[in-house]
C-alpha cells in the first residue's frame, strides 16, 4: 500500500507498518491515525515518541507491561496505580495499542506476545 505524506509517497504493508523504517515522519503517524480512526493528542505523541525511543536504545518494542511501569510512574499521582495508567493508555488505543503504536511509530509489527 502506498501513502502519501508531505514527504512523500511511502510504502506500507497491508496492515500500515512501514517496509522502510527510515521513511517515518509525523505526517505519516497522522494520516496512520486518520485512516485507523484515531486522533492524536498530547498523549498520544508522548507515547510515540516513548516507543521509538525505546526502539532505538533496546532493538526492540516495550511490552505494556514495560509501558505502564515505566510511564504510569512519571504521569503523576493519578497513575502510580498501574491498572489505572493501563486503563488510560486503552483508551487512547482501544483495539490493541501496543500494535497501534508500533505502526504509529514507524516501527516494525511487534511479536504476537508482546
Amino acid at each position: 500500500m502506498i501513502l502519501t505524506t508531505e514527504h512523500g509517497a511511502i510504502e506500507t504493508t497491508t496492515q500500515g507498518y512501514l517496509f522502510n523504517g527510515s521513511d517515518w515522519c509525523e505526517d505519516f503517524s497522522y494520516k496512520t491515525a486518520e485512516r485507523d480512526g484515531i486522533k492524536l493528542y498530547v498523549d498520544h505523541w508522548e507515547l510515540i515518541w516513548y516507543f521509538r525511543e525505546y526502539y532505538e536504545a533496546n532493538k526492540t518494542h516495550p511490552s505494556m507491561h514495560q509501558l505502564v511501569r515505566t510511564l504510569g510512574k512519571s504521569k503523576g499521582e493519578h497513575f502510580h496505580d498501574q491498572k489505572a495508567y493501563e486503563q488510560h493508555i486503552y483508551s487512547l488505543f482501544p483495539t490493541d495499542p501496543i500494535n497501534e503504536l508500533c505502526k504509529l511509530a514507524g516501527l516494525p509489527m511487534p511479536p504476537p506476545d508482546t
